[in-house]
């Protein structure tokens, strides 16, 4: 079969992210600060001050654990290359070729996909969100394909 014969399969290199946990991310950071910054502009100067560096720090210290924790979910990825798959899942990146990876699955009801590996584990897969819908499924299935093509065509 000549390359780029198959219109189901995605040209290399093809990265698929998910698409509502990046708007959530998004969405409820943007609201959570707008809120946060309302109110704290929104006490009178007497009450301002009776917060002591401490609690602002501690506050500030939060946001930061919240922004880095959305950080780390809008961040997932997956990526076919020629070589292999790239799996990002939160702050870890791991390179798999392609002989590493047997199986893709995403269960109905699961919150992302599985990678079977050839070591006999397992490796979530989260790039593609169960509430993502037709969007992860289609993205399983293009993985799929590319996990089932010979490895000539690569």
């Amino acid at each position: 079969m000549p390359a780029g014969s198959d219109r189901s399969l995605p040209s290399l290199p093809h990265t698929w992210r998910p698409l509502g946990v990046r708007i959530a991310v998004v969405g409820f950071g943007l609201t959570l600060v707008v809120v946060c910054a309302a109110a704290w502009f929104g006490f009178d100067d007497s009450i301002r001050e009776r917060f002591s560096l401490l609690q602002r720090g501690t506050v500030l210290l939060f946001g930061a654990g919240a922004a880095a924790c959305g950080w780390a979910l809008a961040r997932a990825r997956v990526t076919a290359e020629p070589d292999g798959l790239v799996v990002v899942n939160g702050f870890r990146t791991r390179r798999l070729a392609w002989e590493e990876v047997l199986a893709v699955h995403l269960t109905e009801g699961a919150p992302w996909a599985t990678l079977d590996l050839a070591d006999g584990t397992t490796m979530s897969a989260m790039a593609f969100q169960g509430s993502d819908g037709r969007r992860a499924i289609d993205g399983v299935r293009a993985v799929r394909a590319l996990l089932d093509r010979e490895p000539r065509e690569r």
